[in-house]
């Protein structure tokens, strides 16, 4: 039962304290956890931009409409959207080959039925199955911060564009598309202390 727990004691944090930092550890489990996160074809569509410095986390506050969280947790994860093109998915073969010295033969039809995909698909529907994996990465990574005691509160409330600007993301062919700021909940965070509304387990789960 500690994961449910675990799932129990996390919530939205509303409120951090700024004045306790994360270790070096505890950020170290987060962006292995982003990276070991199971994506569509294995392709890892996301990157990871970790933001810690003050003087960014305090100019994201007005681009996330006035949510103190980035600016108070001890750091913000930025997930992003890569651009992915029929290169990448040949360098992500090119990976398969290196790392498990996998044949030509064997890797041949997997290869090139998804090279076919991608060059089929318009750009904005590459752009919405990547956007899929970043939401299945930011999932994974709020357990993990739940398994970790590690408080977080996940964000869709906020501006992507000012957000690109702010952390030079354009230019690397990367979009933002989700927040989360972790840290550790201040002592007087009211919602720490609320019970959560959940409606009732027989309710929403099925047995067939």
């Amino acid at each position: 039962m500690k994961s449910i727990d675990n799932l129990q004691w996390r919530y939205a944090t509303k409120k951090f304290d700024k004045n306790k930092s994360l270790t070096t550890d505890q950020l170290d489990t987060l962006t292995q956890a982003f990276n070991l996160t199971a994506t569509s074809y294995g392709l890892q569509p996301c990157r990871l931009i970790v933001v810690q410095n003050q003087e960014i986390k305090n100019a994201m506050v007005e681009k996330a409409f006035g949510q103190r969280q980035v600016a108070d947790a001890s750091a913000v994860l930025v997930l992003c959207t890569k651009t992915i093109d029929v290169d990448y998915v040949n360098e992500y073969f090119e990976l398969v080959k290196k790392i498990r010295n996998t044949p030509d033969e064997i890797i041949a039809p997997f290869k090139n039925q998804l090279t076919q995909s991608f060059s089929e698909k318009k750009r904005d529907e590459v752009e919405q199955w990547s956007k899929n994996q970043a939401y299945i990465i930011l999932g994974n990574l709020m357990t993990v911060c739940a398994q970790e005691r590690i408080d977080s509160c996940p964000m869709e409330g906020f501006l992507p564009k000012q957000i690109d600007e702010l952390l030079g993301l354009t230019s690397q062919g990367l979009k933002s598309v989700l927040l989360l700021p972790v840290g550790h909940r201040a002592q007087d965070d009211m919602f720490s202390k609320m019970e959560k509304v959940r409606r009732p387990q027989q309710e929403m789960v099925q047995y067939v």
